[in-house]
């Protein structure tokens, strides 16, 4: 009679659980405390998730169901919690883009690479375009806020930031100008070639450029410097806009 009973109440729990008002019928979209929503909608998550959730209230796989969200465009993390009877809610953090990378992608400033559609990106910032090889990333962030902190007594702002396979460092900035930096001694522990050959301080030879700039600016008035080459070890090299120098040269004959 025992076991009579219990089959009888397993069964009614497997039938009541498999009723149709348990089906996960609503979806609520939150940020997370301190976070806000700027690009994720219910329709970027529907899209996603179609076809993928996979039983209901009771049965819904949480885990594999917040693995297919975190798929989706501008979405780097989200806890998933249910609500009764036939709900879910989504605490969703978004990317936040710190960087363009290399010919599609973005950097949040957590370092970390996502895809997503660069034209919902805010049209009131100037986002800076980091190239490099795969697993550079979180490298090229931490380089490009050293060289911003060393460059910010010249109130000079990085454009463009790259780093070859052979981890050397060549930059552009806002104003037109392009630094050469060379191999980054501090790069071995993630460059499979391996080898310091001979690389110099990526630090002290911008601090260099940044003491000698307003004195190289005073002596070549009215030519513009297009080049530095930093990758000297008491010095640098510059170039000038060919261009200007032509215009210069035709007007004194």
């Amino acid at each position: 009679m025992l076991v009579a009973i219990l089959a009888l109440l397993v069964g009614a729990g497997s039938w009541v659980i498999k009723q149709p008002r348990f089906n996960i019928t609503k979806m609520v979209l939150e940020p997370k405390e301190g976070n806000t929503l700027l690009h994720v909608s219910p329709a970027n998550i529907q899209a996603v998730i179609a076809g993928h959730i996979d039983g209901n209230f009771f049965t819904v796989d949480l885990p594999a169901l917040k693995e297919q969200i975190e798929k989706a465009p501008w979405v780097r993390n989200v806890d998933i919690s249910r609500v009764w009877p036939d709900g879910l809610l989504l605490r969703i953090e978004e990317h936040e883009a710190y960087a363009k990378w290399n010919e599609n992608q973005m950097i949040n400033t957590w370092g970390e690479i996502f895809t997503a559609n660069r034209a919902e990106l805010d049209s009131n910032v100037e986002y800076p375009q980091y190239n490099g090889p795969d697993g550079s990333e979180k490298l090229i962030v931490q380089r490009a806020g050293e060289l911003a902190t060393l460059l910010s007594p010249l109130n000079l702002h990085i454009d463009t930031m790259s780093l070859s396979d052979r981890y050397a460092w060549q930059v552009k900035l806002k104003n037109g100008l392009e630094l050469i930096l060379g191999r980054d001694g501090g790069a071995e522990v993630v460059d499979p070639l391996g080898g310091s050959q001979e690389a110099v301080s990526f630090a002290e030879n911008v601090k260099r450029f940044v003491q000698a700039w307003p004195v190289l600016l005073e002596r070549t008035k009215g030519r513009r410097i297009k080049k530095v080459d930093l990758r000297y070890t008491k010095g640098f090299a510059i170039s000038f806009d060919q261009a200007v120098v032509n215009e210069e040269s035709t007007e004194k004959k």
